[in-house]
């Protein structure tokens, strides 16, 4: 293998001190800390998300996902009372069925599994490894409301910590509207109705598209070569009329501002056709951009498919120095952390 093929993940890591995992939300959501990096000067600047509306200007287009997460983890068990734990993963075309990681053993074909008193999960086939078609069903009524009924938010593993009554309200965007996802697109947590607001005085168009979020986020790259690693498929929809609203914003001079990682993989899927489908695009090193012009973000894990998309969006060596300045001024990393525009 010649050395240009060959990226080594260690050029994604770097040190985090675990106080600076944010494990839970900041109040009000827009009072998260906003670094804010210029990719052509290489400029770096600390401020307050509320003010976002500083760093765009009037014609820019800010594109954000309304996927909704669900309550995708379901507590069951089998016939003969032993406890499986279910985490649907991602809904299938078929009505009710769905692929999910179930935990335990002696999951086979066939097996049955009792959640609360109303829902049933039966194991369809094996996918791969501990991931599975299932079909639910529901004895009265619907199976997504039994779903929201008896299961839990699948708040990240890395919070180290279950779900609390917070997480249902905040491990959301305030425009969440498409069921479907099982991780929040979390750089769109920081959004309030006063910062669309002192976007919309500014000029600042606003458009939606979909990428239903799979457990797969949170799979670290383990491969030695980053080019070789490969990310689950994720549902997506860009509908036509956020295709025309790019091709005018372009046409206009304005900026394509994809706000988190699954809205820049959404849109540089569909280049400029509406899209309706799955996508594994891997945005890695040698990617060149077709749509998004800027973008918000969190601070992602090392050695991450998230944290290689940002950093071939910006540069890795202004990447990680913007890292290194995080840990030094104690911003806070992760789902429930601090967040990024890059220009």
């Amino acid at each position: 293998m010649e050395k240009k093929d060959f990226v080594p993940v260690e050029l994604y890591d770097y040190p985090l001190p675990r106080e600076l995992i944010a494990k839970y939300p900041i109040e009000p959501r827009d009072h998260s800390r906003l670094m804010v990096l210029n990719r052509q000067t290489g400029e770096i600047k600390h401020d307050y998300f509320y003010n976002l509306d500083k760093y765009l200007r009037e014609g820019d287009l800010l594109v954000l996902n309304d996927t909704k997460v669900i309550p995708a983890r379901l507590l069951g068990r089998k016939k003969t009372g032993g406890r499986v734990e279910v985490l649907l993963n991602r809904k299938l075309p078929e009505e009710n069925r769905w692929h999910a990681l179930i935990g335990g053993k002696k999951i086979k074909p066939g097996l049955e599994i009792f959640i609360g008193n109303s829902l049933k999960a039966v194991v369809i086939r094996q996918v791969e490894g501990p991931l599975f078609e299932i079909e639910l069903t529901a004895e009265d009524g619907n199976v997504m409301d039994k779903i929201y009924q008896l299961g839990k938010i699948p708040i990240p593993p890395y919070l180290e910590r279950e779900e609390e009554p917070i997480d249902r309200r905040r491990y959301q965007t305030i425009f969440a509207r498409k069921e479907g996802s099982v991780a929040a697109p979390t750089a769109s947590l920081h959004f309030t109705d006063r910062v669309f607001e002192k976007l919309r005085q500014k000029g600042v168009s606003v458009a939606f598209v979909t990428l239903h979020v799979g457990l797969g986020t949170f799979k670290p790259i383990k491969v030695k070569n980053v080019l070789e690693h490969r990310v689950d498929p994720e549902y997506v929809e860009v509908p036509p009329e956020v295709v025309e609203k790019i091709k005018e914003t372009k046409g206009r001079g304005g900026r394509v501002v994809a706000v988190g990682t699954t809205v820049v993989r959404a849109l540089e899927t569909a280049g400029y056709r509406p899209f309706k489908g799955f996508t594994d695009l891997y945005i890695k090193p040698g990617y060149r951009f077709k749509v998004v012009d800027a973008m918000i973000t969190n601070f992602h894990l090392p050695k991450s498919s998230l944290l290689v998309l940002v950093a071939t969006f910006a540069g890795r060596d202004l990447i990680m120095k913007a890292y290194r300045i995080a840990v030094e001024k104690g911003y806070r990393f992760y789902s429930y952390g601090d967040a990024m525009l890059i220009v």
